[in-house]
């Protein structure tokens, strides 16, 4: 099972009433949350860990996941409120503003954290769940145990600058977690936030000597990019009448690992060596399900028979 290890919260994506007044409308998402959802839409063992609501938007949360067939079932709940995300679109793209005080996903720590089960064999981490003490720490350490069971885990960031208050520590942080992945994802404007402005190429060279055995950068609608030490793999984006942006990286990464379960990768040994055809088939599968999801409105990934 691909265990998805962050935020799930209340996306409110602007909309407008019967009269023409600004309204929001609330929908299921966060970065991981829509990760663990495309995952379970694309047919892969999915399942889901984070600090979950009982509120009515938990509820909500918790009724979404399950129709995607994600397992809840390490999830720790409290009567704490929701995360909410207001979005702003401009021309497609995203902005958000952030409501993280005292929630249920902020608020978890260490001793929160799970014994995993013998049948997750890999774990995903990213977002803003790794942002703020205590639960970023509690992700950290969940990671680390995680590697020194040997089991695989991937970041993504996910970089949203607007709700980083300390840049210096959140970078040393992504830093630590980024070294201790095997998988790394990074869209190319967080690889710039995050490492500066030296040639790209550069930059995920500087990324896989630290330890990661791949990094897959994503680069909007030109398409996305895989890297290891002997590989360079590129695949152009599915062209497609973009409604918005919201969750396009995030099922990205879905597809990535979901197409690496499919061809049995996803070990230490099998991550550190993978083939040129299954680099394609991640990139593939990846930029091809992202399509499907900014073609329509909100985070909606794919199943895997619209693919």
């Amino acid at each position: 099972m691909i265990l998805s290890c962050g935020e799930a919260l209340i996306d409110m994506l602007p909309r407008e009433t019967v009269t023409g007044e600004p309204a929001f409308a609330p929908y299921a998402g966060g970065a991981v949350f829509n990760t663990a959802i495309a995952l379970g839409r694309l047919g892969a063992p999915s399942g889901f860990f984070t600090g979950l609501s009982t509120d009515l938007f938990g509820q909500m949360l918790d009724q979404t996941l399950a129709a995607s067939e994600v397992d809840t079932t390490l999830c720790a709940r409290s009567a704490r409120p929701t995360t909410l995300a207001f979005v702003k679109l401009v021309n497609g793209q995203a902005t958000y503003a952030f409501y993280d005080e005292n929630t249920a996903g902020r608020l978890l720590s260490v001793e929160d954290l799970p014994d995993l089960p013998a049948s997750i064999d890999t774990l995903f981490f990213g977002g803003i769940s790794l942002v703020n003490d205590p639960a970023a720490t509690a992700y950290e350490t969940l990671q680390a145990r995680a590697n020194a069971a040997g089991r695989v885990t991937m970041i993504d960031p996910n970089v949203r600058p607007g709700f980083i208050q300390n840049a210096d520590a959140y970078r040393a942080r992504i830093g630590r977690m980024i070294a201790a992945s095997d998988i790394v994802k990074l869209s190319d404007e967080d690889l710039r936030w995050l490492y500066g402005d030296a040639p790209a190429d550069e930059l995920v060279r500087t990324i896989l000597a630290k330890g990661p055995k791949v990094v897959f950068i994503t680069e909007g609608a030109k398409g996305a990019r895989a890297v290891t030490a002997t590989q360079d793999s590129f695949t152009s984006a599915t062209k497609v009448t973009v409604a918005d942006t919201v969750g396009a990286g995030d099922t990205f990464n879905a597809g990535v690992l979901a197409a690496l379960h499919r061809q049995g990768s996803l070990t230490k040994a099998g991550v550190a060596a993978l083939p040129d055809r299954t680099l394609d088939a991640a990139l593939s599968l990846g930029t091809r399900a992202a399509a499907i999801t900014v073609s329509r409105p909100g985070a909606n990934p794919p199943w895997s028979r619209e693919l």
